[in-house]
């Protein structure tokens, strides 16, 4: 896209004439500003995705061995008999009515 008439139509903008002025006028001095970047040569620059330095944050992805049913279901905070425990499910309060 290249003219603010293409944006004000892709924005669904309801514009007066003194705003379409005014918008269109600021709209051409900022594209100008970005096509003076056209004059340097990035070819072979690979493109930045951060600023910030990257490093894993993660932990080591390692296996387990697995906590059983019953363990994890002791520590729901209705204790209920086994029947009443939504077939080995946690049950919560409802979050939509």
């Amino acid at each position: 896209m290249s003219s603010f008439a293409e944006y004000e139509k892709m924005a669904m903008l309801e514009l007066s004439s003194a705003q379409r002025d005014v918008l269109e006028k600021r709209f051409h001095e900022v594209s100008e500003g970005f096509s003076a970047l056209d004059s340097y040569d990035v070819s072979g620059i690979l493109p930045l995705v951060t600023v910030l330095e990257r490093h894993n944050v993660m932990r080591e992805d390692t296996s387990s061995k697995p906590i059983s049913r019953d363990e994890l279901l002791k520590n729901a905070a209705e204790q209920r008999n086994a029947d009443e425990l939504s077939d080995g499910y946690f049950r919560v309060p409802a979050a939509i009515e």
